[in-house]
């Protein structure tokens, strides 16, 4: 059977189309509908595939086998068309128009990774949620990713035409190909006015300006190169929306411009590590008033059964350390919520104490989890089983 004629070559922007049914077919274990001719791109070369209507079933997804036929898979429970039915194929044009700017972008910022710093794309990657382009460059400088973003949007801004075509030999030739082809008959050539020239199969737009704007959103090492994540046109747009919707909620909290939110966040960064350091202080006062009363009221070489409920475990382990400091005494320490009850227990100097022994006893009496060593450990168990009660059954 002979590969699929593919009517978005001449017509990219997903408009309706008739075709007739020429086969039932299975790509990877699904059934699928062969067409004589198709406007809906399968997924190939990194860039998506289509969706819509065939007939009156919605179109789940489109692929491509090594015959160079186009499957048309339909969505579940949809019913085969009868063979030879002439359908009217309805390509979904706003997922369209995002393919080709996306498309059309990241040719073109492939281009500008070049001219600016000599970054070649190995690959890239057209995904639902982020674009990508990877480069076997190991470094990129920031300056040089601002530039070549400038750059690309500046071409953007010319409207320069955008010419995909089938050159003879001769022609292919001639042409400042930024990549070799992947094929040696048929190549497809994507002209972006004079800036850039790739062979490529995809959908693109017929003028820069349909791109909107290129935006670079990080670059990442990735299998000892770089990856630039990438967004562009309708996508792009969405993205800077949000992102403008989330600062002037910022600056709405902040009760300040927008421009004024990373200051006020910086100020709130500071104020935060102040108070942190001064609940740090606190604490260790904390820790230290109730260690020196605990052991005025106790005495030497004490066990120390304590429930401190609201504390953390940070406190805990503080406090433990204080009250082990006594030769041959032994802390468990906890602090119940209604949730979860988390301890540190833990021995000093002389004593004989297995603090892994009790936790380990303490795991099966309670269903908790936690662990350690024979000097000190720690943990926790659901509830807020009376700590006193199991300490005196399970360390007698």
């Amino acid at each position: 059977m002979s590969a699929t004629l593919r009517l978005y070559h001449a017509e990219p922007t997903g408009a309706p189309f008739e075709a007739t049914v020429i086969a039932h077919d299975t790509f990877q274990g699904r059934a699928s509908v062969l067409l004589d001719r198709t406007g809906f791109y399968p997924e190939s070369g990194g860039q998506m595939a289509d969706r819509g209507r065939l007939g009156d079933a919605e179109l789940a997804d489109v692929q491509v086998d090594d015959a160079d036929r186009v499957h048309h898979l339909l969505a579940e429970g949809a019913a085969l068309p009868a063979l030879g039915a002439v359908l009217t194929g309805t390509p979904d044009r706003v997922r369209r128009r995002v393919h080709q700017a996306l498309h059309t972008g990241q040719h073109m910022l492939s281009r500008a990774l070049v001219d600016v710093a000599g970054a070649e794309t190995i690959s890239s990657r057209l995904g639902e949620t982020a674009c990508t382009i990877d480069t076997p460059t190991d470094v990129l400088r920031e300056v040089d990713v601002a530039r070549a973003e400038a750059l690309v949007n500046e071409v953007v801004d010319a409207d320069v035409a955008v010419r995909a075509f089938f050159p003879d030999a001769d022609t292919l030739a001639g042409l400042p190909l930024r990549r070799r082809p992947k094929v040696t008959e048929n190549v497809r050539v994507v002209m972006v006015g004079d800036f850039d020239c790739s062979p490529c199969g995809g959908t693109h737009c017929t003028g820069s300006a349909q791109v909107g704007l290129v935006r670079v959103e990080g670059v990442e090492r990735y299998k000892g190169g770089l990856r630039i994540t990438f967004t562009a046109g309708p996508r792009a747009r969405q993205s800077l929306f949000a992102t403008q919707q989330t600062l002037a909620a910022l600056a709405r909290d902040f009760t300040c411009g927008p421009a004024d939110v990373a200051g006020a966040i910086e100020k709130l960064r500071r104020d935060l590590t102040a108070a942190r350091e001064n609940g740090v202080r606190l604490q260790e006062r904390l820790v230290d008033a109730m260690a020196a009363r605990v052991l005025a009221e106790v005495g030497d070489a004490p066990r120390f059964v304590l429930a401190c409920p609201g504390e953390d475990a940070l406190f805990l382990r503080a406090l433990a350390k204080r009250l082990t400091a006594v030769t041959g005494a032994v802390a468990l320490l906890a602090a119940p919520t209604p949730e979860v009850t988390r301890y540190v227990v833990a021995r000093g100097p002389g004593a004989d104490f297995d603090c892994g022994g009790f936790v380990k006893r303490l795991n099966a009496r309670t269903g908790g989890r936690g662990g350690g060593r024979a000097e000190s450990a720690e943990g926790q168990y659901p509830g807020m089983a009376p700590w006193e009660a199991l300490v005196a059954e399970l360390a007698p």
